[in-house]
This record gives structure tokens, C-alpha cells and sequence, in this order.
């Protein structure tokens, strides 16, 4: 059940991330990019989970 949960808050991070990208302000933009990866290593670690039966 564990990477229903990652996935899904890798999923918000990558499109609170992404809206950030969109900011005239460069330092909101370099938030955003951080924000998106995290997010893609969230959504990452759900897949690992998954494949491995959450023993990770």
C-alpha cells in the first residue's frame, strides 16, 4: 500500500513543481525543479516498492 501512497505524493510534487517552473521569479523556478525531482524520485521509489513487494 506504500506506493500507492509515494506514487501519488511523487505525483503532486511533480505538478506542484511544474506550476512553480512557470514563475517569472527565478528562485520560484529553481524551487520548482527541485520540487519536480523530488517528486519523479517519490513516484520512483513507489515503483520500487511495487515491484518488490514493500519489503524496501
Amino acid at each position: 500500500m506504500g506506493e500507492l501512497k509515494d506514487k501519488a505524493k511523487g505525483m503532486a510534487n511533480e505538478a506542484a513543481g511544474n506550476v512553480k517552473q512557470e514563475s517569472d521569479d527565478a528562485e520560484t523556478r529553481a524551487e520548482g525543479r527541485a520540487q519536480e525531482r523530488k517528486g519523479e524520485a517519490q513516484n520512483f521509489k513507489g515503483e520500487v516498492e511495487g515491484a518488490v513487494g514493500n519489503k524496501v
